[in-house]
């Protein structure tokens, strides 16, 4: 284990920059980002392709039954500073990014089996220590034990902006009035559901990115950052 390596885990709402943070946050450290979300939003589209949810209701048992056939996997894209996801060796990270996957994926995510699932391969990675994670509960019950844990939030109405524009921008039709819908509802659907619904660590530090610009909130994370390590720096010397 290096000592000189933590574990981030950056929780939140859904569509206020986990995602972006915890690349830019990763490359800037040299650790690997795991998007826990490109994880579940895998499992979902599997459900899509394989007919596990018809009409919005999901196929549980037969889900459980197939997650012995779903192997996802992470490759370093040069071109994003971050890493691409494979879903049993196909490149789906435009694909779990769309509507049809936002739709559906908080019920997969509440599926105990599926988070277990999960859970263990996440577990797994984080052993060596060095990695920056970005969730609704890396810092709650993946990884309690994180050397920093954020809290991510903006109002709905900028995170529904956000994700129009990303949408747009890679030319997909999209209605603004139907993206911050899907938001207010995935935010009800993650609060409240009953396996690990989305909470701030009480040990977490709060970052509303509602008004900040990337670059801001990259310095305000590394600034934290840094202070843990000399922190534990000075613990060890």
């Amino acid at each position: 284990m290096n000592n000189n390596k933590i574990i981030i885990a950056i929780d939140g709402h859904s569509s206020c920059g986990k995602s972006t943070v915890a690349k830019e946050v990763a490359a800037r450290l040299n650790y690997l980002y795991l998007d826990s979300g490109a994880m579940y939003r895998a499992v979902t589209l599997y459900c899509l392709r394989n007919n596990l949810i018809n009409d919005d209701h999901l196929n549980k048992k037969a889900l459980i039954d197939n997650l012995d056939q779903i192997r996802i996997s992470f490759r370093h894209n040069p071109a994003t500073l971050g890493n691409d996801t494979f879903l049993n060796g196909e490149n789906i990270e435009n694909e779990i990014r769309e509507l049809p996957v936002s739709n559906n994926v908080s019920n997969i995510a509440a599926v105990k089996e599926v988070r277990q699932f999960l859970v263990n391969s996440q577990r797994e990675i984080g052993k060596e220590k060095g990695i920056v994670m970005d969730g609704r509960d890396i810092g709650t019950v993946v990884f309690p034990g994180a050397e920093l844990k954020i809290f991510m939030t903006a109002s709905p109405e900028i995170r529904a902006q956000r994700r129009y524009d990303e949408l747009t921008a890679k030319g997909i039709m999209v209605n603004f009035e139907e993206i911050k819908a899907n938001i207010i509802s995935r935010d009800l659907i993650d609060e409240n559901r009953e396996i690990s619904p989305l909470r701030k660590a009480q040990d977490a530090v709060v970052l509303d990115n509602s008004y900040l610009t990337r670059d801001e909130q990259l310095s305000w994370v590394l600034g934290k950052v840094k202070k843990i390590l000399t922190e534990n720096h000075s613990c060890n010397s």
